[in-house]
């Protein structure tokens, strides 16, 4: 309970600068690579429910371009994803900014990943419980599946975490995360360039 409480965020917060400091060099080379492929625009920001539902803006590297077809409506995430965008995805560079997300508090290193506001509707009572704690860069979920799994599966695996945080279980995440960005394991779902939306059913 008071890791939960009180130590959790200590730790996010200064692993959080050490994350950034180390990891400058690779956060200012992606940003030039992606800022070229993305016409000056290196950075994805998105509207996303935090604990208690509040919403914050996550900051990602932006790994899909803005193109649209003749309608004016934006191509399929597989037509956008641009060649560096892929190897950043691939790799999990694209979540290093949210880094400066965990420094101001609207994240934790280790939590349920914040999904899209329009899903808020959709999720049952119990599902709704993954909102009981912050989001995180990675979780229980994303060691265990990540986007490869159904939706079903990744919030009782988000709702199991929530009622087992612990020290012991972020380090297994922690640890468990940098083996399956070796392996770039569950990445996107058969068929997808990601995972599909929710539409409360799957």
């Amino acid at each position: 309970m008071i890791y939960r409480k009180f130590v959790k965020r200590i730790v996010d917060f200064f692993v959080a600068i050490l994350g950034l400091v180390i990891l400058s060099p690779i956060f200012i080379i992606v940003m030039i690579g992606l800022y070229f492929a993305n016409e000056g625009k290196p950075f994805f920001f998105q509207r996303r429910p935090g604990k208690s539902e509040k919403l914050f803006s996550i900051i990602k590297f932006k790994t899909m371009n803005d193109k649209k077809d003749a309608n004016g409506d934006l191509l399929s995430d597989a037509d956008r994803l641009t060649p560096i965008g892929a190897f950043v995805r691939k790799t999990s560079l694209d979540e290093i900014p949210q880094l400066i997300n965990v420094l101001k508090g609207d994240m934790s290193l280790i939590g349920p990943r914040p999904l899209l506001p329009q899903y808020l509707p959709l999720y049952n009572d119990d599902q709704k419980r993954r909102h009981n704690v912050r989001p995180g860069i990675t979780g229980w979920a994303q060691v265990n599946g990540r986007n490869a799994i159904s939706w079903t599966k990744k919030f009782e695996l988000d709702v199991w975490y929530v009622d087992h945080v612990s020290f012991f279980t972020d380090m297994k995440v922690f640890f468990t995360t940098f083996k399956k960005v070796f392996k770039s394991e569950g990445i996107s779902q058969n068929g997808q360039a990601t995972m599909e939306a929710f539409n409360g059913n799957n």
